[in-house]
């Protein structure tokens, strides 16, 4: 009965050794993997990272992990016009089958998908914000984006007709969705009317409807659904074979 106390007491503590160098071991790992990840994507500060699944040695043996964890608080997106950029607010991503190399220089995970958020003020770059002429007499701009409800964007649109402004910008709910892999497209559902005045569709969409760009997420994620929400558009990404570091 005593050897046996003794075994049990020997098994406990070689337990708990191995849980805490396995927990040093994924700390260190996860610092590792957020330095190789900012100096990969330029970032300007260490993102979040963080190995799921228990133990990770067994995990770190076999050259590949389960289940990680990336968030990047502001990330700023190429838009395809020159050097312009967009910043990517809260990024969150969850990859899965992450196999990486025995000193954390590569990683390249099976499986992606996540979550970010544009708000409405860097949306509102993208839209004609200088007042343009849309018919004889009446100019027109884009002069706020907010949540319309029921996943629509309300886009504020102030007018002037015939050498007067309106008294309060006329309100748009238009449509967000994604066009191809990269591109957030924001349509306007019922066309509106300023003081009367007849104006062509196609002049009043050069005002209501605008499309953002947004290249080399991440990694090489894309973008695959969209949503107005209370703070901005809500996005999802989604990849695969995405390249972490190296």
């Amino acid at each position: 009965m005593r050897a046996l106390r003794i075994l049990l007491i020997v098994v406990v503590i070689l337990g708990g050794l191995f849980v805490a160098a396995d927990r040093l071991a994924v700390n260190f790992a996860e610092d590792e993997a957020a330095g190789k990840l900012q100096t990969t994507e330029n970032l300007a500060s260490k993102p979040d990272v963080s190995i799921k699944g228990f133990p990770f040695l067994t995990q770190a043996l076999g050259g590949e992990l389960d289940d990680v964890e990336i968030g990047i608080k502001d990330y700023d997106a190429p838009t395809g016009e020159g050097s312009e950029k967009i910043r990517i607010g809260d990024l969150q991503a969850n990859m899965k089958g992450v196999e990486f190399s025995g000193d954390y220089s590569s990683a390249t995970a099976a499986t992606a998908t996540g979550t970010a958020t544009i708000s409405y003020a860097e949306l509102l770059k993208t839209a004609q914000s200088e007042p343009t002429q849309i018919a004889p007499g009446v100019t027109a701009n884009v002069v706020g984006l907010s949540d319309g409800g029921n996943g629509k964007i309300k886009v504020s649109v102030e007018a002037t007709v015939l050498g007067t402004k309106l008294p309060e910008p006329v309100s748009v709910l238009s449509t967000v969705t994604v066009e191809g892999d990269n591109t957030v497209k924001v349509r306007a559902e019922k066309l509106p009317s300023f003081g009367g005045v007849r104006t062509a569709e196609n002049q009043v969409r050069e005002i209501t409807d605008f499309e953002q760009q947004i290249d080399d997420l991440p990694g090489g994620i894309q973008l695959d659904r969209v949503e107005a929400a209370q703070d901005g558009v809500e996005i999802g990404v989604k990849g695969s074979n995405v390249r972490l570091a190296g």
